[in-house]
């Protein structure tokens, strides 16, 4: 499906993603993509910059793209024909460079996701959402509240300190876990199996609904 409006040109605006950072760049194209209007032609990969939406794009020609660069999909933008697309669509080149990607997004985001660690809540009486999160069990879930409670947590620096975690590291962690797929719960991203849990919480953190 493509993400920007056809009547519209000029203002070529995905609705939830402003941003991508690149994760593949093929100068000749892509023989097994499945969108047959990227086989032979340039063509980018990338992750959104604040759904984390796997994309692909067409370059404009005669731009330059680098593999880790931030290009914007509103009007101007380097790339045309942006169209979403899921995680066994990604290249092996694309697929290492992702983890890195993702950590410029959320050093580039930090306070929106510091506060994730600040509004978690219990997804049901047996589980919290925070032991969604890689290495997160009861222990140091039950300190990520107590410390909380007493003072909002401010950056990422701030929940290493007093929790002893690394937050980028098992964000990214858990992301992953999520492009792949198979989960039953779903923190982040909206899931393709139809009886898994979605929790939304980059919904609540953008204060958005989509």
């Amino acid at each position: 499906m493509s993400l920007f409006k056809p009547d519209n040109p000029r203002r070529q605006e995905h609705p939830w993603e402003n941003s991508m950072v690149v994760l593949d760049y093929m100068e000749l194209g892509n023989p097994s993509d499945r969108h047959f209007e990227h086989r032979n032609q340039p063509l980018v990969q990338g992750v959104g910059t604040k759904y984390f939406t796997l994309l692909e794009a067409n370059p404009l020609p005669a731009v330059r793209i680098d593999v880790l660069e931030k290009v914007e999909l509103g009007y101007p933008s380097k790339v045309k024909r942006v169209m979403q697309i899921y995680y066994d669509d990604l290249t092996s080149m694309a697929k290492a460079n992702l983890p890195e990607a993702l950590k410029m997004i959320l050093n580039e985001n930090e306070k929106v996701f510091v506060e994730f660690f600040n509004i978690a809540d219990p997804v049901n009486i047996r589980l919290h959402a925070l032991e969604l999160l890689p290495g997160i069990g009861k222990k140091t879930m039950r300190l990520i509240l107590d410390e909380r409670a007493t003072r909002r947590f401010e950056s990422f620096e701030d929940i290493r300190q007093r929790v002893k975690v690394e937050p980028v590291k098992i964000l990214i962690e858990r992301l992953l876990k999520e492009f792949v797929g198979g989960e039953k719960y779903y923190l982040f991203l909206k899931p393709k199996e139809k009886d898994a849990i979605y929790l939304r919480y980059l919904e609540r953190l953008y204060g958005e609904i989509l």
